[in-house]
C-alpha cells in the first residue's frame, strides 16, 4: 500500500480512479477515500460521489440522456399493466389505430403499442371493461391478439412465411383474381366485367370489416377507410377493373410492409438467439444441465469450446478465446481468463472455461442490449412526432379536398359526375399517409439495427436526432482515451543499467497489489529480465515500499517521500522534473539512503485513440478533454493525441459547468466511463459511455459503446448524420409523389390504380430507402454536416 504520484497531483492516480469507480459501483460508497489516496483527493471523492448522485438525478429529467426512452417504454405486468402479444401490425399507422381504438374504452386509462415486440400494455379498471373485450376489440381491427399472463414471458412469436399469412393469402388470391377476371374480360367483356365487381367487393371486404370497426372505435380516418370507399365508389361508377387492381396492389403493399417490419424484428430475435436455451452447471462437484433462464448469480457455468456463453460472469479457471462480435462489433477473438469478465453469447473458440455467473439470463449483456434496442425503436423522434401530428392534420385535410373535386365541379361548372367522383376516390388514395407516416421509423429502426450490430448502442431516435447536430465532443481521460490502467514509459538509472535498476525495483514490488507496483512488475517480466530475491518487503502506507535486495536497503515511493528517505542528486532531480512535466507519475528508488534513479509511469491511451480524433477531425467535430487528472498529465495526453483543447485537474462538477458553457450555443457530446462522469454524462446534450465502465455511467448516458473504442464515438455521429438525411430523403419521396399525383388526378391524367401504386410505391422506396442504413457502409465517417 504505496504511493509514487508526484506531490503536485492531489487528485487520485488513474488507476486509483478507475478502481475507485468499481468500487463505488459495487456498493463500496467510500472505500476509494482510504488506501492509496491522499487526504486532499478524499476530500475529491466525496465531491465525485455528490455530484454522480446529483448528475443521476438529473439525468432521470433530462430528455437528452435518454428519458425519452424510459417514458415511452412498455411497462412490465404487475406494474398496473395488463399485456396482450399483438401479431399483424406493420408500422407506426397500426399502433396509431390500435392506441385510439382500445384508448376510447370505459375503463382505460393508458395503452402503450410496441410495433418493434408485437405488444401493448393497457392499464383498466376491469369493473368497467374486462380485458376480453380489449382482446374482442383488437380482434376487430383486424390484428391477432393473445392475453399473457403477469409471470409469462414476452416469448417472441416464431416467424411465419409471408405467403401462409392472411396478408400474403390475401395477396396471392387478389392477385389471381385480377389476372383471371382480365383474362376473362379479354373473352367476354360482360362477364369480365361481373366477374371484377365480385372480385373488388370480396377482395375489400377484410378492408371494409377493419375500417368499419375502427370507426366505430373513433378511429375514422384510416387507411382501410379510405380504400373501402375508393373501392366501392369505383364499383358503383362502373370502374370495377380499376378497384380489383387498387385492392391487389394495397394487399401486395400491405404484404411489403409486413416483410420490411419482420426484417426489424429478425435482427433482435437473432441477437437474442445468441444466448443458449441449455446450460451447464457445477454444483458439489457435479454437472447438471438446466435451462439457461434459470441460471442464478453465484452458480459455476461451464463453456465447452463451440458454445455461447450462458451468463454473464467472471472466469475462475481456464483461458480461451472468445469471440464477441455480437457484442462489442469486435471481429478478433479476445483472450479472456480468470478473474476477467465474459458476456452472455460470446461463442468460446479454443478451450473451456469454468464461469461464475453473475447476472440472471434477464439482466445479461444480451438482454439488455436487446431491451435497449427495442425500448429505443419504440421511443419517438422529435421528427417522427412531427410526422406523425402532421399526418392527424393531412390525412382529414386531403380526403375533405377529394370530397370537394367530387362534388364541386359538377355542381359548380356541370361537369360530368362519374368523371369527377373518379377523381375524388383517386384523391383519397392519395390522401393515404402511410408512405409518410413510416419515413422516420423505418430510418430510426434500421440506424439503430445497424449501430448495435457494431457494438453502439443508441438509445432512441432522439439520440441520434441530437448527435447529428454534434458539434464538439469532450472526453474524459482515464479509461475513455486512455486505457485506465498506469504503463512504464521511461526507465533512468543514475548507476548501472535501465534492466538492472527495472529488476530491483520489480523485486521489492513483486508483492503488492498496486497498479503502479503491477505495471512495473509486468514490464519487468515483460523484458524478461532475470528475477531479484527481495526480503523484508514492508508496505509504508500513504508512502512507498521498503525491503532488502542483496544487503542494500531499497525504498520506492514518490518525489516528495523519497526526498525524506534519501539524498536525490541535481542531475536525477531534474530528470525526475522533465518526467513529471510530461505528464508520468514518478517512482524514485533509494538504495542506502541514495537515489539510484526513478521509474515513469503513465496511463497510455488506447490503440484507436489517435484514430478517433483524426475521424472526429474530419467530421469537422471539435475535440475537448475534460480530466480529474492532474493538468501536466492531461496536457501531455492532449499533444500526444492532438485533441484541440486538453483540460486536467477537473472536479465533477467542474465538467458538468465546462459542459453547460459549450451546450449554450453548441451541440455537445461528452464521453466517460466512470461514476464520477455521470453528471457530465447528463449535462452534455448527449452522453456516450464506454461499454468498459461503470453501469452507473452506462445507463445515465444515450449512447454505450460496447467495443470500448474510441473510433466508435465518430462513427455514431456519422451514423446519426446519416439517418437525418435519409429521413429527409424519405419525406421528401412521400410528399413528392403525392404532390405529382395529387395535380395529375385533379387534372385526370392519372387514375385509381396509379394513385394506389403510387402510394405503394412510395412505401416500398421509403422503407427501402431506411434499409440502405442496415448496409455496413451507413456509418461510413464522412459526412461533413447534419444537413449532409
Amino acid at each position: 500500500m504505496h504511493d509514487h504520484r508526484p506531490q503536485a497531483s492531489a487528485t487520485p492516480s488513474p488507476a486509483e480512479e478507475h478502481k475507485r469507480d468499481q468500487d463505488a459501483n459495487a456498493g463500496h460508497d467510500h472505500a476509494c477515500c482510504g488506501g492509496h489516496a491522499h487526504a486532499e483527493a478524499a476530500e475529491t471523492c466525496d465531491q465525485g460521489h455528490n455530484d454522480e448522485h446529483a448528475g443521476h438525478a438529473h439525468g432521470a429529467s433530462c430528455a437528452s440522456d435518454g428519458r425519452a426512452v424510459a417514458d415511452t417504454a412498455l411497462p412490465e405486468a404487475g406494474d398496473g399493466y395488463r399485456r396482450l402479444r399483438v401479431s399483424g401490425m406493420d408500422c407506426a399507422s397500426c399502433a396509431n389505430t390500435i392506441r385510439t381504438a382500445v384508448g376510447g374504452m370505459e375503463g382505460v386509462s393508458d395503452v402503450r403499442v410496441s410495433v418493434t415486440r408485437e405488444m401493448m400494455s393497457v392499464s383498466l379498471d376491469e369493473t368497467k371493461t374486462p380485458l376480453a373485450a380489449v382482446r374482442d376489440r383488437v380482434e376487430s381491427l383486424g390484428y391477432g391478439a393473445e392475453l399473457l399472463t403477469e409471470d409469462e414471458p414476452a416469448r417472441r412469436p416464431v416467424p411465419i412465411a409471408w405467403w401462409r399469412t392472411f396478408k400474403g393469402l390475401h395477396a396471392i388470391v387478389g392477385g389471381a383474381a385480377t389476372a383471371l377476371s382480365f383474362a376473362v374480360s379479354h373473352f367476354s367483356p360482360q362477364v369480365g366485367h361481373w366477374m371484377f365487381v365480385a372480385a373488388a367487393i370480396l377482395l375489400a371486404l377484410p378492408f371494409a370489416r377493419r375500417a368499419f370497426a375502427a370507426a366505430r372505435a373513433g378511429a375514422p380516418f384510416t387507411i382501410e377507410m379510405l380504400m373501402t370507399i375508393a373501392v366501392f365508389g369505383a364499383v358503383l361508377i362502373g370502374e370495377p377493373a380499376e378497384a380489383t387492381v387498387v385492392v391487389f396492389l394495397f394487399a401486395s403493399g400491405e404484404v411489403l410492409e409486413a416483410y420490411a417490419a419482420g426484417r426489424a424484428r429478425a435482427g433482435i430475435q437473432a441477437l437474442a438467439s445468441l444466448v443458449p436455451d441449455r446450460a451447464f452447471i457445477e454444483e458439489n462437484g457435479l454437472v447438471r444441465e438446466i435451462p439457461a433462464s434459470e441460471i442464478r448469480p453465484g452458480q459455476i457455468v461451464l463453456a465447452r469450446p463451440g458454445d455461447h456463453v450462458a451468463a454473464d460472469g467472471t472466469v475462475v479457471e481456464g483461458r480461451a478465446h472468445l469471440d464477441e462480435a455480437a457484442i462489442t462489433g469486435e471481429s478478433v477473438p479476445v483472450s479472456r481468463g480468470p478473474k476477467e469478465k465474459v458476456f452472455a453469447g460470446s461463442i468460446v473458440v479454443d478451450a473451456a472455461l469454468r464461469i461464475r455467473a453473475e447476472k440472471t439470463a434477464s439482466d445479461n449483456t444480451i438482454a439488455r442490449i436487446v431491451q435497449l434496442v427495442e425500448e429505443a425503436q419504440d421511443a419517438k423522434a422529435p421528427a417522427e412526432r412531427f410526422i406523425d401530428a402532421f399526418s392527424r392534420i393531412y390525412t382529414p385535410l386531403v380526403a375533405a379536398l377529394g370530397l370537394l373535386v367530387a362534388v364541386i365541379p359538377p355542381l359548380v361548372i356541370d361537369g360530368d359526375w362519374d368523371t369527377w367522383i373518379y377523381r375524388g376516390l383517386a384523391l383519397l388514395l392519395i390522401g393515404c399517409p402511410c408512405a409518410l407516416v413510416i419515413s422516420v421509423p423505418a430510418a430510426v429502426a434500421s440506424a439503430l439495427s445497424s449501430s448495435a450490430r457494431a457494438g453502439i448502442l443508441v438509445k432512441g431516435g432522439v439520440i441520434l436526432e441530437t448527435i447529428a447536430k454534434a458539434d464538439v465532443v469532450a472526453f474524459d481521460k482515464t479509461g475513455t482515451l486512455t486505457k485506465g490502467k498506469p504503463a512504464v514509459t521511461e526507465v533512468h538509472a543514475v548507476e548501472g543499467g535501465a534492466a538492472e535498476l527495472l529488476a530491483l525495483a520489480s523485486a521489492i514490488e513483486a508483492g503488492s497489489n498496486h497498479p503502479l507496483a503491477e505495471a512495473i512488475v509486468a514490464e519487468a517480466k515483460a523484458k524478461g529480465l532475470a528475477s531479484v530475491i527481495a526480503s523484508s518487503v514492508k508496505a509504508l502506507a500513504g508512502r512507498g515500499v521498503s525491503g532488502l535486495v542483496d544487503g542494500r536497503a531499497i525504498f520506492i515511493g514518490a518525489p516528495r517521500f523519497a526526498a525524506e528517505e534519501g539524498k536525490i542528486g541535481p542531475a536525477l532531480a531534474d530528470r525526475i522534473k522533465t518526467m513529471q512535466q510530461a505528464g508520468n507519475t514518478i517512482a524514485v528508488i533509494i538504495a542506502d539512503g541514495v537515489g539510484i534513479g526513478a521509474i515513469a509511469l503513465r496511463d497510455e491511451p488506447r490503440d484507436d485513440a489517435r484514430q478517433g480524433i483524426e475521424a472526429l477531425r474530419a467530421l469537422g467535430v471539435e475535440t475537448v478533454m475534460l480530466s480529474g487528472d492532474n493538468p501536466a498529465t492531461a496536457a501531455a495526453i492532449g499533444r500526444a493525441l492532438s485533441i484541440d483543447d486538453a483540460r486536467g485537474g477537473l472536479l465533477p462538477a467542474d465538467k458538468v459547468e465546462a459542459l453547460k458553457a459549450m451546450s449554450q450555443k453548441r451541440g455537445v457530446v461528452m464521453v466517460g466511463d466512470g461514476i464520477n462522469d455521470a453528471a457530465a454524462l447528463a449535462a452534455a446534450s448527449v452522453g456516450m459511455a464506454m461499454g468498459s465502465g461503470t453501469g452507473l455511467a452506462r445507463e445515465t448516458a444515450g449512447v454505450a459503446l460496447m467495443g470500448n473504442r474510441v473510433v466508435d464515438v465518430a462513427r455514431a455521429i456519422a451514423l446519426g448524420r446519416a439517418t437525418m438525411a435519409n429521413i429527409r430523403q424519405n419525406v421528401a419521396i412521400a410528399l413528392g409523389l403525392k404532390a405529382v399525383f395529387l395535380i395529375t388526378t385533379v387534372f385526370g391524367i392519372t387514375g385509381l390504380w396509379i394513385a394506389v401504386f403510387a402510394d405503394t410505391g412510395a412505401t416500398v422506396l421509403v422503407t427501402l430507402n431506411a434499409m440502405r442504413l442496415l448496409l455496413p457502409r451507413a456509418g461510413a465517417i464522412g459526412a461533413k454536416s447534419p444537413t449532409a
